[in-house]
């Protein structure tokens, strides 16, 4: 197998990133991002990448949400590399770049809820997450049913 590294999303890995997502969506293991949401967040991103190729096997992004909360979200990593850490190291390179920026509080919204216990992110209610429910959920179809998981890390 290809050697695999760590790097910030690149203009030519939108396509690969949006079709990860959208797998990971059918699944229901997060909610689907529109090639608008990643193009305008792709400074956001980081991606699981082949050294040699152009290949993306996972992505996550670090969102600042307000100017003391940040938050994890679009996590995938394709089904054959899951169960190995790589979802844990992109979280935490999210999270280091969390504290170069001086954010200390980070968030995501989830259905893997044992994952993110493992990573010391604990559960809150969404209420403590107003930021979040006022600029995304607000525009989400799910809302107000919202059946992901809230949780939080302060570090």
């Amino acid at each position: 197998m290809t050697e695999l590294y760590l790097r910030k999303a690149q203009i030519q890995d939108v396509k690969q990133i949006h079709a990860l997502l959208m797998d990971c969506a059918k699944k229901e293991f997060l909610l689907p991002r529109s090639f608008s949401q990643l193009y305008s967040h792709l400074r956001d991103f980081y991606v699981l990448a082949e050294r040699s190729g152009r290949a993306v096997h996972g992505c996550c992004a670090l969102t600042i949400a307000w100017e003391d909360l940040a938050e994890i979200r679009s996590l995938a990593v394709v089904e054959s590399l899951r169960k190995k850490g790589w979802g844990g190291k992109l979280v935490e390179a999210c999270l280091s770049e969390a504290v170069t920026l001086g954010l200390y509080r980070v968030f995501t919204l989830t259905y893997q809820k044992g994952f993110f216990e493992h990573l010391g992110f604990v559960e809150v209610e969404k209420e403590k997450l107003p930021q979040k429910v006022w600029a995304d959920c607000i525009n989400c179809p799910k809302f107000p049913e919202c059946d992901e998981i809230a949780m939080i890390m302060e570090m």
